[in-house]
């Protein structure tokens, strides 16, 4: 996790203040995009990308007890706080974490025991503007692979669109970024990922306006 992120520990329990503030109305965007991923691909399984600290996995869970979550993570540190948050949940539709670096070629993901086809949907959330050029296009490339036709690419971050950045907080953001890190910064939906998107079969299928000038967006592969 990144060190602007402002994280407290309970035990093996990590709490990101961010994910705290915005799990539910990410919730309430899931609860739109999750069972129509499921039902056009005939698949229950629901891959996260990027779990952090398990706080969004647990959250989102009980509410889809039909469906199967894969938490992963490139920083293993985190494994035991997304262990943590299931375990308090009680939730038996949650997998053991795995390692996947999205900037890996996707047959390298968990250890190669994902398959072409296997997914309904994959959620990240919060990596995108955060992660290097190389990943951001493994995770496209990857869900053009690995998830089943009509299946769901469901991202949420702060985003550029059509080479603006707005309001004047996220512009500042996406300032401080780039200065961390000049692969970071806000992505371009239009300019950047929906080209991403293109050549990996998905197509941008429904943008919705969320809390802090943040956004999910549903990238969704061809039936």
């Amino acid at each position: 996790m990144e060190n602007y992120i402002q994280i407290k520990t309970e035990g093996t329990k990590m709490i990101a203040s961010a994910a705290e503030r915005n799990k539910q109305p990410i919730l309430q965007a899931l609860k739109q995009h999750l069972r129509p991923a499921a039902t056009a691909t005939g698949s229950s399984l629901v891959l996260e990308v990027s779990s952090g600290t398990g706080q969004h996995v647990a959250c989102a869970a009980p509410h889809f007890p039909d469906l199967t979550f894969q938490p992963s993570e490139f920083d293993e540190d985190m494994f035991d706080s997304i262990r943590t948050h299931v375990k308090a949940g009680g939730l038996t539709n949650v997998r053991e974490p795995l390692k996947v670096d999205a900037s890996a070629p996707f047959s390298q993901w968990a250890g190669g025991n994902l398959k072409a086809g296997c997914l309904a949907a994959i959620i990240n959330i919060n990596m995108i503007h955060i992660s290097s050029n190389k990943a951001v296009e493994g995770l496209f490339t990857a869900a053009g692979a690995l998830l089943g036709p009509g299946g769901r690419l469901l991202t949420y971050g702060p985003y550029a669109n059509d080479g603006l950045i707005t309001p004047e907080s996220n512009v500042q953001f996406d300032r401080t970024l780039r200065s961390r890190n000049p692969e970071w910064g806000l992505r371009d939906i239009s300019r950047d990922l929906a080209p991403l998107a293109a050549r990996s079969g998905l197509s941008l299928a429904h943008t919705e306006d969320m809390p802090a000038n943040n956004k999910f967006l549903v990238w969704q592969k061809a039936a």
